[in-house]
């Protein structure tokens, strides 16, 4: 399916249109005490929410320059990156006194819908015509934020 139809499936049914349903952030510090209370409170400052500790498994690499690797999607359309100095985000200041620390952020895009698979009552499957092809996602990421897939 071309650019074109896709677009023109989003716009005739909303129900097909993708949107972003979870965003996380995680910093890697290495070590605890110090340096991890820092981390955890730019995480605060960066998001509003109180921070989660856990051991991290892998570190993902880098965006640079709104730039995507297109190998940064799975399958269902989720895609990760990361960040080399949290202050490269716009609206962040640098605080001597905390540092500059990385991040991996891993968005999770869904579709109106999705919520039946979720939902405590009556679960659901979702059908395969509805879920979210990496096409797609690539194609959404695209458009809305001008992020060039490479």
């Amino acid at each position: 399916m071309s650019e074109e139809e896709i677009r023109k499936k989003w716009n005739k049914n909303p129900m097909l249109k993708p949107r972003i349903e979870k965003v996380t952030a995680n910093i890697s510090v290495g070590t605890s005490g110090e340096p991890l209370e820092r981390a955890a409170t730019i995480l605060k400052q960066l998001t509003d929410q109180q921070p989660c500790k856990r051991k991290a498994k892998k570190t993902i690499r880098d965006a640079v320059d709104n730039k995507l690797s297109n190998k940064s999607f799975d399958r269902y359309g989720n895609f990760s990156f990361g960040i080399k100095e949290h202050i490269e985000i716009p609206g962040t200041k640098y605080v001597p006194e905390l540092g500059i620390y990385g991040m991996d952020v891993s968005v999770a895009l869904g579709r109106p819908g999705y919520r039946v698979k979720r939902r405590h009552r009556t679960k659901s499957k979702i059908g395969v015509d509805h879920l979210l092809a990496t096409g797609e996602a690539l194609l959404f990421i695209k458009d809305e934020f001008e992020v060039e897939i490479v």
